[in-house]
């Protein structure tokens, strides 16, 4: 199977699961919106740590919880954890360039341990967390509404069809 085709398994996958929980959708979607607050601003290893009780705190779904925190993993260090020191930089005025954080990201993936991480240097630590509160403040309300409107449509549609029958 190509990429394309496993990333229309994965994206169905992860469908099913969000529309088929059988929970209200409020529910299911402020599980998954806690998912990726803590998905992106949280370092990896720690995110399950906060989002599982933070989920039986707010009365949130724990499979979205769960998944919605592991979906971040699979493009943290790629893609969301550069971007997000790239932004938390420049709102404190710093001078990292991309080159730089990529390096740095690189050295963590390939050390694979939090002494790596905690040698990143203060401001690329202070530019993590500065631009994951950035991130997580626009992606959790996102992930929350599109999560909630995605159930709620898929619940419209079965119940038509059922009626339908």
């Amino acid at each position: 199977m190509n990429l394309k085709g496993k990333l229309k398994n994965f994206g169905k996958t992860m469908y099913d699961r969000i529309v088929k929980e059988k929970a209200s959708p409020e529910y299911i979607a402020r599980g998954w919106a806690i998912g990726m607050f803590y998905g992106c601003i949280i370092p990896f290893g720690f995110q399950l740590l906060c989002s599982i009780p933070t989920a039986f705190l707010l009365k949130g779904s724990k499979i979205g919880a769960t998944f919605g925190t592991l979906l971040t993993n699979h493009f943290t260090v790629f893609i969301i954890y550069p971007l997000q020191c790239l932004v938390g930089n420049h709102v404190i005025g710093g001078n990292l360039s991309y080159d730089a954080v990529n390096e740095a990201m690189q050295n963590v993936l390939k050390l694979q341990n939090y002494s790596a991480l905690l040698e990143l240097g203060r401001d690329l630590l202070i530019s993590f967390f500065v631009g994951g509160a950035l991130l997580t403040l626009i992606m959790t309300p996102i992930t929350y509404f599109l999560v909630l409107n995605m159930v709620k449509t898929h619940r419209r549609r079965k119940n038509k069809s059922a009626s339908g029958k």
